[in-house]
């Protein structure tokens, strides 16, 4: 049998809850679900780092960030890390990239792409041209569409929102809808490996009002949130510090429910383009010769917390991805896998499937349910280079009001400081970081919000040491992954 395609469709920083597939009451995502009818949906799949470049490039090297290295936004795919796209393109495949890179920049690596259309959150770069096909709309309507994320006013010093009326396919979203769909016509017949990246929802946080329209902010459900969650010691001084910055209790309701439909708003208008993919697959005669991944490289507070965007801690929002896997007709269909997963395991799972040999460097796993896999009962994150802690003193020097400006002003401090770790269960989540002050555990049964940090309540003391040993278990088989010469 031929091997199969692959086409992963990535979006950024969307959190797993903000779709009716995990939850949530309000944004419903119906080209998803039935994407997920097609395959397996992963209830519990988690990022190996909350944020976009570490979270990249373990995603394409199966590999945690200690291994690979890249564990800040300034440090790509690093020279000798053996990643999928190399052993693609050995295998002769057509590899793509559509959408947003933050992974790749290496002149070796971005050869190994002969179709390249970059485009991220501000619009096109202007160091980088197409390569192999040619954007589908003129650049001056795509400038135009994305004028409001380069010059967005915000509505208060945390944070800020816009609706415009442009065409669907100049936005980033409906750019990088069309190409695919015209990439799948032009390459329908050679095997191709195509990374289909959606620079939404991340932020700016604009959206074209047809979405904005379909969530109204009085449809709009704030999370639950602990008055005093950052305020009565239970809390690290990291977390405390990020809400100093990223906290919305002062900032009108109204503003928070419409930036939320802002958000979902742009997570829609991403699942119709979804559907769009897929329809197109079906009507090519591709869908069963292709495995299809979707999924997310890590989420936002959105609400949660009483916050927005994102910074380097573990809660759920942050953390816990969508995932989904589909190969008609070859994979199991509309079921749902309640391992505990993580984003490194997809590519080990995609060469299995294909086929093709699995690097001894990657640390992935592949995937229960669409493999013979056995579950699994724990994830784990990582955050941080070991630089030094940011501690509350460095940011009350920053001006105030704090808020994104502070945010970004901190933004390569905080991305470096400490060695934290998280290890999540169905029950419990533990983080530790020897640089910190504090470590957390949530009971995920009682709490499953992670509004109240339970480390120093004796009950827990059994629960806490088992934790612990997971996570020290983890880093010890984790901490080499370059396989030694033996002799």
């Amino acid at each position: 049998m031929d091997r199969p395609n692959i086409l992963v469709i990535m979006t950024d920083q969307q959190k797993a809850t903000a779709s009716h597939l995990y939850g949530n009451p309000t944004c419903e995502t119906p080209n998803l679900a039935a994407l997920a009818q097609q395959g397996v949906r992963y209830q519990h799949a988690f990022t190996p780092h909350p944020l976009c470049m570490p979270a990249r490039v373990s995603f394409w090297s199966g590999q945690y960030p200690h291994s690979h290295g890249s564990r800040r936004n300034e440090t790509p795919m690093r020279a000798g890390v053996e990643h999928a796209a190399k052993l693609w393109h050995e295998a002769g495949y057509h590899l793509g990239l559509i959408g947003k890179n933050h992974c790749f920049d290496r002149a070796e690596d971005l050869a190994l792409f002969e179709t390249w259309c970059e485009i991220s959150h501000g619009g096109l770069p202007t160091q980088s041209e197409p390569r192999g096909m040619a954007w589908f709309r003129p650049r001056q309507g795509i400038d135009a569409a994305h004028e409001a994320r380069r010059t967005l006013v915000a509505q208060n010093p945390r944070f800020g929102y816009a609706v415009t009326d442009y065409p669907l396919e100049d936005y980033s979203t409906g750019l990088v809808t069309g190409q695919t769909v015209r990439f799948l016509e032009q390459h329908r017949d050679e095997p191709f490996a195509l990374w289909v990246s959606y620079p939404d929802p991340h932020e700016p946080w604009v959206v074209p009002r047809a979405y904005a329209d379909l969530f109204p902010p009085e449809q709009i459900e704030l999370p639950p949130w602990r008055q005093d969650e950052f305020d009565d010691g239970t809390a690290p001084e990291r977390n405390q510090i990020l809400y100093r910055m990223l906290g919305v209790r002062e900032d009108s309701p109204e503003d928070m429910r419409r930036l939320m439909g802002v958000y979902y708003g742009m997570i829609r208008f991403i699942d119709d383009g979804v559907g769009e993919i897929m329809a197109a697959l079906a009507a090519l005669g591709l869908a069963e010769k292709t495995i299809v991944v979707f999924c997310s490289d890590h989420g936002d507070f959105m609400g949660e917390h009483a916050m927005q965007c994102k910074g380097g801690v573990f809660y759920d929002c942050l953390t816990r991805v969508p995932l989904i896997i589909a190969w008609p007709g070859t994979l199991p269909a509309d079921q749902v896998d309640e391992s505990m997963v993580n984003l490194i395991d997809v590519m080990p799972t995609l060469l299995q499937l294909q086929g093709l040999p699995i690097p001894r460097a990657m640390q992935g796993q592949p995937l229960p349910t669409v493999t013979a896999a056995a579950p699994r009962d724990a994830a784990f994150s990582e955050y941080g280079a070991g630089g030094p802690p940011f501690r509350m003193e460095d940011l009350e020097q920053m001006p105030s009001p704090f808020g994104r400006a502070s945010l970004i002003a901190s933004l390569r401090a905080r991305e470096a400081e400490g060695r934290r770790k998280m290890v999540r269960t169905r029950e419990w989540k533990y983080v530790h970081d020897p640089m910190g002050d504090r470590d957390e555990l949530y009971d995920l049964t009682a709490d499953p919000w992670e509004l109240t940090n339970v480390v120093d309540e004796a009950a827990n003391a059994a629960a806490l040491a088992a934790m612990r040993l997971r996570l020290a278990d983890w880093s010890i088989n984790t901490e080499d992954a370059v396989p030694v010469p033996l002799p």
